[in-house]
């Protein structure tokens, strides 16, 4: 097995585990929403959110350290820095489902239900768009 390979595997790995964390951080802030007169349920939700996030953030270190590996394989393209820009708007959305939680817990008020539910779909189309600049290295 080449170092490229066994490099290439252990980044979709760790991406794939910090995506899940980026899908699933807001859904616990949507559960939370829906849940404003049961004190243990928020409980339990901030103590999810919490040990996620920081699953998330060790997921997402992983997958740099190993994409960095790669630099040496794939090149520094084009494509590369547009991927990169849309993995730091992931991050930045994923830190700030977190604090929005966070600010929650100290009694502000969250978006509706429904206007989470909206924001928890904009990770999706930011993912897709950085798959196809990987695949198709379109400039």
């Amino acid at each position: 097995m080449s170092v490229y390979a066994l490099l290439k595997s252990a980044h979709l790995l760790f991406v794939m585990a910090w995506v899940a964390a980026v899908f699933y951080l807001p859904r616990l802030m949507i559960n939370y929403a829906e849940s404003p007169n049961q004190p243990d349920v928020q409980a339990r939700l901030l103590l999810m959110a919490r040990r996620l996030y920081k699953f998330g953030h060790i997921m997402f270190a992983l997958a740099l350290l190993f994409g960095v590996g790669l630099f040496h394989f794939a090149g520094l393209g084009p494509w590369l820095h547009a991927k990169l820009l849309l993995v730091a708007i992931l991050f930045a959305y994923y830190i700030w489902s977190y604090k929005r939680l966070l600010k929650a817990q100290a009694g502000k008020a969250l978006p509706s239900p429904f206007a989470l539910r909206v924001m928890n779909e904009l990770p999706v189309f930011l993912l897709f768009f950085t798959i196809y600049l990987v695949i198709a290295k379109p400039f």
